[in-house]
């Protein structure tokens, strides 16, 4: 996905530090400073997965049930936090095809951006891998 989004010419920080108020208040898998969008990827197992999430536990189930819940809470404070800030904030989970991720992060940068055509579609209707690479 990275390599899909660095091809199509956008640049990113990769765990970036976003400070606000002198705190980090989150650190986003790729980070775009200068349009202010937050990419996260969400782990299924860490970050409770409708899908994939676990939902029962042999050993220490108190204890991985109430750390799931923190993990969800941290980040949808981190997402009030940043979105409060000006941020644009996207999350994915880790099962989702890398390609779909590259493209919903291109076009939402593209926009951000300004002056880029949304990107194009395939004839089935899917979305087309690195569609803003061909904006001439």
């Amino acid at each position: 996905m990275r390599s899909a989004l660095h091809r199509a010419g956008l640049r990113f920080r990769v765990d970036h530090a976003v400070r606000l108020g002198g705190r980090i208040a989150a650190r986003p898998d790729l980070a775009f400073t200068r349009v202010r969008i937050a990419v996260f990827m969400d782990g299924c197992y860490w970050h409770g997965c409708p899908v994939h999430g676990r939902r029962q536990w042999n050993r220490n189930a108190h204890y991985w049930v109430a750390k799931i819940a923190r993990n969800v809470e941290r980040d949808r404070r981190q997402d009030a936090l940043l979105e409060a800030a000006g941020w644009t904030v996207l999350r994915f989970w880790d099962h989702e095809d890398p390609a779909e991720i590259a493209f919903w992060i291109e076009l939402v940068a593209g926009v951000a951006l300004g002056g880029l055509r949304p990107p194009q579609v395939e004839a089935d209707g899917g979305p087309r891998p690195r569609v803003l690479a061909d904006v001439s």
